[in-house]
């Protein structure tokens, strides 16, 4: 089963017009990253609970605690990012959900990743064990420009690490925009590690965002064959339509809606008839 999800805040800074869209869209998970211009981890525990509270009362439930864990680079102080980390944690009980979104860390520019491997994997290391007290699995994102922006250092990654507590969100538009083919080069690499999908793509030529199947992620090829593999997980929206940023990136309402049916059409196209929640066309 595909369980839709999207990013809330690629739709609105406001919790209440995030909702309203997703719900139009049939959609009752919401990927947390940001609420009227503040970060997940900025949230005070009050303004957290206060959250909770109204996706509660409106049905919904977070699919995943969307931190920008890791999108540092790997010679900053380690420290002060493993407190923000163990806050993340603290998120991810809080709003009852089993996933932190996180990255391998932005390597120097004109650098070799393997001079700063070893770095890497002791920190994700680290953080494994400590999502492993907390009983979290961290997901680890392919985004442009870290260590693990391709199939072959994703996989060194999480085979190195070889815990339950660390799997894999596969990103066919970040895959593409670092030149590698997602389906064809990067998903027989990481495939057994999959357990989460965003569901963006993007044009090979000049890397430009476009909704799913659209462009070169090959989504359709890559559902498929997680449709095939009886994959039981989420597919989370996050499109990118109109701005993309280090940090983010903002589709609008009318984009997101965009997005969401350019999904749902290949979920078609594939034949997976089972999501978690009806939708109308």
């Amino acid at each position: 089963m595909f369980i839709l999800s999207g990013f809330g805040d690629e739709i609105s800074p406001h919790l209440s017009e995030q909702l309203d869209v997703l719900e139009r869209e049939g959609i009752k998970h919401l990927e947390l990253r940001g609420v009227e211009g503040k970060g997940v981890l900025s949230f005070t525990d009050e303004e957290a609970k206060e959250i909770k509270r109204k996706l509660e009362r409106r049905g919904f439930k977070v699919s995943a605690i969307a931190s920008p864990i890791g999108k540092i680079k790997i010679t900053n102080d380690f420290k002060p990012h493993l407190i923000d980390f163990k806050r993340a944690l603290d998120l991810a009980c809080l709003f009852e959900t089993k996933y932190i979104r996180l990255f391998s860390y932005c390597i120097p520019e004109g650098e070799k990743p393997s001079n700063y491997k070893g770095e890497v994997i002791r920190r994700m290391k680290e953080k494994t064990e400590l999502a492993r007290q907390a009983n979290i699995i961290i997901l680890h994102e392919n985004e442009k420009g870290i260590y693990g922006n391709i199939g072959k250092r994703c996989r060194e990654i999480l085979s190195e690490v070889s815990s339950p507590n660390l799997r894999a969100i596969f990103d066919p538009a970040n895959f593409v925009q670092e030149g590698e083919k997602p389906y064809s080069s990067a998903y027989p690499q990481i495939k057994e590690f999959i357990e989460y999908v965003h569901i963006k793509d993007a044009k090979l030529i000049d890397g430009s965002v476009t909704p799913a199947g659209e462009g070169d992620g090959e989504v359709r090829e890559l559902l498929l064959a997680l449709k095939k593999k009886g994959f039981e997980g989420f597919l989370s929206l996050e499109p990118h339509l109109k701005v993309a940023e280090a940090l983010g990136g903002f589709s609008g309402a009318e984009l997101f809606k965009k997005a969401s049916l350019a999904l749902k059409t290949i979920l078609s196209e594939v034949g997976s008839g089972k999501w978690e929640v009806n939708f109308k066309f």
